[in-house]
């Protein structure tokens, strides 16, 4: 089979692990959320592209789903000597990922030509590719604050203040990056991994063309749900729905994938919603969708490609 996924966070990373281990890696495409980019400290930083290859390089740290295991922080602590920007943590190791991708940017290099040379340099035979070689900034209007960069929310206020809108600045005069709409349109499945559908799945759709792309091949598409019995398994996405005014339950996600999604997978907490989900105009398949390790991940990629 040929694979393309919608990925980003931590729940994408590791249905994409489950993914490379039931099909040939190289028939797997990852487009991956970049409206989290952040350029700290001169550095361009893609949160999303780094957290999938350090995982499917099994390097990434267990504890957090993000940053390398074994990681180093003598840069942090000496910036902090200085008071310099320290809430978001750059690990020693993790700070060559995006010296070198700056680097290559600086010189004319694309997004897109950077990170197949990182994930090359982690010996990954899958692709893994950003969803726009253009700036797209995905920017939370929060109360007390106004709008606010995306990791200003996510990572400095830890998520904890009340959201009132979302916007992804850049996205209406964006383009896929090259391949993409290609390998949507030609690939045998086309996955929405179990990633936030605001922060990570909106993003991508609101490049003109993608979720086009994605409806157009609707029955082929299977989503999995990242909520599980009313909650998020990681990060703020149950909050944030509610927020927004999205049910934060398995409806929810069914009644905002509905235009492009065929089927959702929902875990078995929430088996009782089955009927409501397809209510929504989508197929549910129900099964487990934690993966607490390798072997549950390899698991559900199988249901996944099973549709």
């Amino acid at each position: 089979m040929v694979i393309a996924a919608l990925a980003g966070g931590v729940g994408a990373a590791r249905l994409l692990r489950g993914l490379v281990q039931v099909c040939e890696p190289a028939e797997i495409t990852a487009v991956v959320n970049t409206g989290d980019d952040v350029v700290l400290h001169g550095l361009h930083v893609s949160p999303d592209i780094d957290t999938i290859v350090y995982t499917l390089a099994g390097a990434v740290n267990p504890e957090t789903g993000w940053g390398l295991t074994g990681e180093t922080w003598a840069a942090m602590d000496a910036l902090e000597r200085y008071g310099g920007i320290t809430w978001f943590r750059l690990g020693d190791r993790d700070l060559a990922t995006h010296l070198y991708r700056t680097q290559r940017l600086g010189e004319g290099a694309s997004l897109s030509d950077v990170t197949r040379e990182v994930a090359l340099a982690w010996g990954l035979e899958l692709h893994v590719v950003p969803m726009s070689d253009d700036r797209v900034e995905t920017r939370v209007d929060v109360e007390g604050e106004g709008e606010i960069a995306f990791q200003d929310y996510f990572v400095r206020h830890r998520h904890s203040v009340p959201a009132k809108a979302v916007r992804y600045a850049g996205a209406a005069d964006a383009r896929p990056a090259p391949g993409v709409l290609e390998t949507l349109l030609s690939a045998t499945r086309v996955v929405v991994c179990p990633s936030n559908p605001i922060l990570s799945i909106a993003p991508i759709m609101n490049v003109p063309g993608i979720e086009d792309a994605v409806a157009a091949r609707r029955d082929d598409v299977v989503a999995v749900s990242p909520i599980v019995a009313g909650a998020a398994i990681k990060g703020p996405a149950d909050r944030l729905m509610a927020e927004l005014g999205v049910e934060p339950t398995v409806v929810g996600v069914a009644r905002l994938y509905a235009p492009f999604a065929g089927t959702l997978v929902v875990d078995e907490a929430d088996a009782d919603l089955a009927s409501a989900v397809e209510g929504e105009g989508v197929r549910c398949v129900v099964a487990p969708t934690v993966m607490r390790g390798a072997p549950e991940a390899a698991a559900l990629a199988r249901v996944v490609l099973d549709g």
